[in-house]
């Protein structure tokens, strides 16, 4: 499996996953991800593959609603590198812009509809 690294604007928050070679991004239309804009990875990240670094204080976590999902972004810069899904709790998806070497205005993706979920 490839490795990848990626890291917010400021790169306070760092991280890294062995998994799936990147060919496709997934987006969803749930009110955040709608604002957020961003394209997610279509692999859900088990957490022991998923190894995260932050300076101390700078990763700042947001829910709503039922508080599954758990959204992280930088104190500092405000970019949000992964979440937690709400659909497979304490698993992560990660922000394809923020990894290294991945172009997501190259990339297909597909479309998750958050917005309709119960």
């Amino acid at each position: 499996m490839p490795h990848y690294q990626g890291s917010c604007h400021c790169g306070a928050v760092r991280f890294a996953y062995e998994g799936e070679t990147i060919e496709r991004g997934l987006r969803c239309n749930c009110s955040i991800c709608a604002r957020k804009g961003a394209m997610m990875s279509s692999e859900i990240i088990p957490p022991e593959r998923l190894h995260i670094e932050a300076r101390e204080g700078t990763l700042g976590l947001y829910q709503f609603g039922a508080a599954t999902a758990r959204h992280f972004f930088c104190r500092e810069c405000g970019i949000y590198p992964f979440h937690q899904t709400a659909r497979k709790p304490d698993h992560y998806r990660v922000n394809l812009g923020c990894v290294e070497g991945v172009d997501t205005f190259a990339l297909e993706c597909d479309l998750f509809d958050g917005k309709h979920l119960l």
